[in-house]
């Protein structure tokens, strides 16, 4: 697994069998890819001094359809690479203030389309009774994805003992909070670009003690997978202000109603003595907590 990114690879790798023209526009995107991005075929090949056609050949000898999805290539380059209000310019510059909601609900939309395309049922299986078996869950998410870590700690409570969300404040905290961590027990790494060096050496440190692992990342190319045991894929996108992880949240939502599915009766048990605790110390005040019915009731499907 390289630092570099997929687009700059593609153009060092064939560079030398490249025409004059198409190495001007390699160059060029080399060293102005921030400017490029905004760039039609038309307008690139005027400011390099080429012809639209050759722009088109440029995609093509890069092994891309087209220039569409040569330039889809180049945002993802120029979004890891630049500051946040430079990223929300190449994400939704072309986009004017009314379209922005619409622009990233149907964003969002086509991350969890994708993810449903691409995403490994077998993983998925496998992942949900590795977390049915550990002896402990150990779940670790750094920056962003701490949101889902702790997300997916409050629901798997509701369905295992001994799940700890490791607090990351800090490299060695983390160790010392999986320090006990065994071949008996899992550990869950959920990490997006730009990856998490902590979590990754956190699964390094688990990999080491021959625990499971199980990760959560953008791609089988992840270094996230280097030490998996089993690997979820979800399509992120990062190329604005705010990393959107509604994919990666749809997957941890799938994975939990998997697990109660599994145990249904000792959840319905556990959510029967959470509501009796919170009605004797009043979790819940009326202005909160508007129940329609006096007795709760969870429905599953009937077991073939």
């Amino acid at each position: 697994m390289t630092g570099k990114n997929e687009l700059l690879e593609r153009i060092e790798d064939r560079y030398d069998k490249m025409s004059k023209g198409q190495k001007r526009l390699a160059d060029y995107i080399r060293a102005s890819y921030e400017k490029a991005v905004f760039m039609t075929a038309s307008r690139l090949g005027e400011v390099v001094g080429v012809s639209e056609s050759t722009v088109v050949r440029f995609a093509v000898v890069l092994g891309y359809k087209g220039y569409p999805q040569f330039q889809k290539a180049l945002e993802e380059l120029v979004s890891n690479r630049l500051n946040f209000i430079q990223r929300m310019e190449v994400t939704y510059g072309r986009v004017s203030q009314s379209e922005i909601l619409m622009s990233v609900l149907q964003s969002d939309i086509e991350k969890i389309k994708l993810t449903m395309e691409h995403i490994d049922q077998n993983s998925f299986e496998a992942a949900v009774d590795m977390i049915l078996n550990a002896r402990k869950i150990y779940i670790v998410g750094i920056r962003s994805c701490a949101a889902l870590a702790r997300f997916l700690g409050f629901y798997l409570n509701l369905v295992r003992d001994n799940v700890i969300s490791v607090d990351t404040n800090s490299s060695s905290e983390i160790f010392e909070q999986i320090v006990r961590i065994t071949e008996e027990d899992v550990i869950i790494g959920i990490s997006f670009p730009r990856y998490s060096m902590r979590t990754l050496k956190a699964l390094e440190f688990a990999n080491n003690r021959k625990a499971k692992i199980i990760t959560l990342t953008d791609s089988i190319h992840s270094p996230m997978n280097l030490y998996s045991s089993c690997s979820l894929i979800a399509r992120s996108d990062m190329a604005s202000v705010v990393d959107s992880l509604v994919a990666p949240l749809s997957v941890i939502n799938a994975l939990v109603v998997a697990l109660c599915m599994k145990k249904q009766e000792e959840v319905v048990d556990t959510l029967v003595t959470l509501e009796e605790i919170w009605d004797e110390y009043q979790i819940y005040s009326n202005d909160e907590l508007n129940p329609v019915r006096d007795q709760m009731s969870i429905r599953f499907p009937d077991k073939e």
